[in-house]
């Protein structure tokens, strides 16, 4: 595409390449297998808004910076005790369902066909140590995968996406930044990076007044977009 000039292309990771729900799901059944579907959601949404709720009171500087990892083994523990479960070790075991989350069908074949033309950065909310192993759970391929733990708080917090900047050593408008969110979008947009909105069946859809630089379908289509072969 001649009017989208890119040296790199950003990827969000959770939601965006890997299933997050399913795979806190599995990690929900594994701790208690007796709550029905209903159930299941139920704890599901616990844990998401525990996530939710915590790294915004970081961004907002009423929290101190901690790790995902922390708040993923809060969020572990209210989930077990809202499921009567005090095993300490079930817990940790949920803890680390986080890091093994499948990746969305198209994921590993749409990363490949991309990474034939550019390199590769995966941008993440998810700690070092998570993203090592949801890298090795989803057979994510990457250049480079930075953590915003390197910047000591969370998305859409500008300091995260200039890790990437940093990294690729190329002004913001000439990285691309994919995401099935748009509040992540806008805060890659606010730096001045190009963005690329991918569907996923979780996520936060675009607002009419977004305005990001590519809409797709999948990493298929995205791949379409790029004129990649």
């Amino acid at each position: 595409m001649a009017e989208l000039k890119i040296d790199a292309v950003v990827f969000d990771v959770l939601g965006t390449l890997v299933d997050e729900p399913a795979g806190l799901r599995a990690g929900i059944r594994a701790l208690t297998p007796s709550p029905d579907a209903a159930g299941t959601e139920r704890l599901l949404l616990l844990w998401q808004r525990h996530i939710e709720r915590e790294q915004r009171r970081v961004l907002d500087g009423d929290r101190p910076y901690v790790t995902g990892d922390l708040l993923d083994r809060e969020a572990a523990g209210l989930v077990a005790e809202a499921a009567g479960v005090g095993d300490p070790a079930a817990v940790e075991a949920l803890a680390r369902s986080a890091r093994r989350l499948p990746p969305w069908p198209d994921t590993v074949a749409g990363l490949a066909r991309i990474a034939g033309r550019f390199p590769l950065i995966g941008l993440s909310n998810a700690s070092r140590t998570a993203l090592l192993g949801l890298n090795a759970h989803a057979g994510l391929r990457w250049h480079q995968a930075l953590s915003a733990e390197d910047a000591r708080t969370y998305k859409p917090d500008p300091a995260v996406y200039r890790l990437a900047v940093t990294v690729a050593g190329v002004p913001p408008e000439r990285l691309l930044m994919v995401a099935a969110h748009a509040w992540d979008l806008r805060g890659a947009q606010a730096l001045g990076l190009r963005t690329a909105y991918v569907a996923r069946p979780v996520g936060d859809p675009p607002t009419p007044a977004d305005r990001f630089d590519l809409y797709a379908e999948g990493l298929a289509d995205l791949a379409e977009q790029l004129d990649l072969p």
